[in-house]
């Protein structure tokens, strides 16, 4: 395929401006995005000069990545690696995000395999990233109970991931509950909670439009979550270091995004 846009390669809508679409089209295979473009990678899976990040949710999305960076002016190349990763599943975040949408979270699971995607972040991309993702704490994530392995069977030493502070929603057994695209997600958590329709109405299309940019309702929403009981550990909080070192690019010198 000659045109590599992502608005030819149906990659091009971001969840910041259609939260619906969360947590957005992820490509099929690995890519450089460079731009609005995803060209084909090279065979490298690992690069030196740049931090791992596992991405769960959105992150995976170029076009969300795009808007991330075109933010702050930055359009350097994104190398965005596909990895089958043992241990970690998508889980819901236990906060209502400004930008309309209840995201994604990771959440230990052993021995579960899921296809996700590494993002090679260089230092100024990650404070980009790292400031946007103002709920979550980035940790590291690495030994035999976590496994990155590359389409062409390179294994990686680990990634880092973000891990969201307030928690997730759990399921009626009591454990993470595993996230399935923001309708259905949205559609079942206003189905059970009576308090959550008069907050945020009774469509996704309400709970969308009424959380954008509504900083006091969505903390409502977020203290919400927890007093109702829907609130459990992802599994992966001792894994949060309470300062981030030897890695570049905290993001504490930008200010943050939307979140």
């Amino acid at each position: 395929m000659n045109d590599r846009t992502l608005e030819a390669l149906g990659l091009a809508r971001a969840p910041r401006e259609f939260p619906l679409d969360y947590p957005g089209a992820w490509p099929a295979t690995s890519g450089l995005l460079v731009g609005d473009r995803l060209l084909p990678l090279d065979d490298r899976v690992t690069y030196e000069d740049r931090t791992p990040v596992l991405a769960i949710g959105s992150n995976a999305c170029p076009a969300q990545l795009r808007h991330k960076m075109a933010e702050f002016g930055i359009d350097s190349p994104v190398p965005m690696v596909k990895v089958r990763v043992t241990g970690v599943d998508i889980g819901v975040s236990a906060h209502v995000s400004r930008v309309g949408y209840v995201s994604a979270s990771p959440v230990n699971s052993p021995g579960v395999v899921r296809e996700l995607f590494v993002t090679w972040f260089d230092a100024r991309q990650l404070a980009v990233v790292d400031a946007s993702e103002g709920a979550y704490d980035r940790a590291w994530l690495t030994g035999p109970e976590f496994r990155f392995a590359s389409e062409s069977g390179e294994s990686l030493r680990g990634a880092y991931v973000y891990v969201n502070r307030y928690g997730v929603l759990r399921d009626g057994t009591g454990v993470p509950r595993r996230h399935p695209g923001e309708r259905a997600l949205l559609t079942e958590l206003l189905a059970t909670s009576p308090e959550l329709r008069k907050l945020f109405g009774r469509t996704p299309e309400e709970f969308c439009a009424r959380a954008s940019a509504d900083r006091e309702l969505c903390e409502r929403g977020t203290r919400l979550f927890r007093e109702e009981g829907l609130v459990t550990v992802s599994g992966l909080e001792r894994f949060v270091r309470p300062q981030q070192t030897g890695s570049p690019g905290t993001g504490s010198s930008l200010p943050p995004p939307l979140m």
